[in-house]
């Protein structure tokens, strides 16, 4: 998992984003990572740090902003020895805001099964680019569907295992809005840049599909409305249309919430006549126990494990 787990150790916390979450998908930070894990300068460095900012990905993409470049020991090295106070204000100042928009090709079997319209409303929601499962075209091996006449809309590749229900459409969105502690803005340079040091160096892919997504939300860009999801989720879901289908949704966004957290969180949404979908790490939902793995869970209502999914949603494993 990409995500900082508050039981570890920094070094801990380091090798395992070395051997669990980049390796096989970014080599440049699989090296990176099992390196900090071992050097004393930055070790002390992320001591210094508020415990949820010490997360490799929040780190190696605040030094990506402020030094133009993806990080490697190097220069992450002298960052911290010449620059540390304006590193850290970068790590300080910035989340892990991830907005792959590949998820949606995870998601999409599920909301297809749902009765349309659909009413969207994602929490976590950073720049909306996930609120947008309607505007983009799928590729799922041997089940290509195409969807608007959008020319930049990127094509999302995700790999079908298991009994996939691939729908034959795109549902029918006929609201959506986001809620996040600090969004993003696609409007902007500087929040465009930032998701993009989000990524990681070595999935070239990630970078194009960005860019596409963007490109899409700009020309209509989502509403997302900053606010804590335990506290003003409700308020933003009285705003639904009558008759539309609710869908509170979600990715790797309970890891950064405690275990009271999530269980105040589920309690909200179960408050909602709404339909709830989590694409999250395992062990984060009772419904999801870990296994020792680091791909999400897919769930239902917080009990319906539908799928298994890899986290950056190259592959789908249909469950039900």
């Amino acid at each position: 998992m990409a995500g900082h787990d508050l039981s570890l150790s920094i070094q801990q916390n380091y090798q395992a984003f070395s051997r669990q979450a980049a390796r096989g998908r970014s080599r440049a930070y699989e090296v990176l990572a099992a390196e900090v894990a071992s050097d004393p300068l930055l070790l002390d460095f992320l001591a210094g740090l508020p415990a949820a900012k010490r997360q490799p990905n929040l780190v190696f993409a605040a030094a990506w902003f402020l030094l133009g470049n993806p990080p490697d020991i190097g220069s992450l090295r002298a960052a911290v020895a010449g620059r540390g106070p304006e590193l850290a204000a970068v790590i300080r100042a910035r989340r892990t805001q991830t907005n792959e928009p590949a998820r949606c090709a995870c998601l999409l079997p599920a909301l297809a099964q749902l009765p349309p319209p659909l009413a969207l409303l994602e929490v976590g929601a950073s720049a909306g680019l996930t609120l947008l499962p309607d505007r983009y075209s799928y590729d799922y091996p041997g089940h290509p569907l195409i969807a608007g006449t959008d020319p930049q809309a990127p094509v999302l590749r995700c790999v079908p295992r298991g009994p996939v229900p691939v729908p034959g459409r795109v549902p029918e969105v006929g609201w959506r809005a986001g809620l996040d502690l600090n969004p993003l803005d696609v409007a902007s340079a500087a929040d465009r840049y930032w998701l993009e040091c989000l990524l990681w160096p070595g999935e070239a892919d990630r970078q194009q599909r960005l860019a596409g997504a963007i490109a899409v939300a700009r020309r209509d860009p989502p509403a997302v409305h900053r606010g804590d999801l335990l506290t003003d989720l409700p308020a933003l879901a009285s705003q639904a249309p009558a008759g539309a289908t609710l869908v509170v949704y979600h990715s790797a966004v309970l890891s950064y919430l405690s275990e009271a957290g999530r269980r105040q969180f589920a309690a909200v949404v179960r408050g909602l006549d709404a339909v709830w979908l989590a694409n999250e790490p395992a062990g984060t939902l009772r419904a999801a126990a870990a296994d020792g793995d680091a791909a999400f869970r897919l769930v239902r209502d917080g009990r319906d494990v539908l799928a298994v999914t890899d986290p950056h949603s190259t592959w789908l494993r249909w469950l039900s």
